[in-house]
């Protein structure tokens, strides 16, 4: 699995936006320059957060964007979800809907699946808040 700039833009975002929370709407300009990201690309993260509901906007003088819920109820596996579409680390885990036809044979499948098994329970284990933490240490997978 390799995570995107797209997914690791959201994440700093994200946190960005957690930590500035009690400033109400935050403007897209002010992430941006904080995050030294460009606006552009910014926008397009932004709208899918958006979309999902992650975050809420309000246009306009005072507008912005914030949080639709406390930091402790996003994982870190639901928003690299909405930027990445898979956390799999291989193609054939990708969805359960499509079977592939050297599963009987592969040798490797089990290997991979407990992987992915991992990275799921990891990122379903770190929330928002855990990052906005950096003394704390990362949560154990197991």
């Amino acid at each position: 699995m390799l995570v995107s700039t797209k997914g690791r833009y959201a994440l700093r975002i994200m946190i960005d936006l957690a930590e500035h929370q009690t400033d109400g709407y935050v403007p897209l300009r002010e992430t941006a320059a904080r995050q030294n990201i460009s606006e552009k690309y910014l926008e397009g993260i932004l709208k899918i957060l958006v979309k999902h509901k992650f975050l809420s906007g309000l246009r306009g003088k005072g507008g912005g964007y914030r949080l639709t819920k406390a930091p402790e109820e996003y994982t870190i596996a639901s928003i690299l979800r909405l930027t990445e579409n898979s956390l799999a680390p291989v193609a054939c885990l990708e969805s359960e809907e499509k079977d592939c036809p050297r599963s009987s044979e592969c040798r490797t499948l089990s290997m991979w699946q407990g992987l992915n098994q991992v990275i799921h329970d990891y990122l379903e284990h770190t929330t928002l808040a855990d990052l906005m933490e950096p003394e704390k240490e990362s949560p154990s997978p197991l």
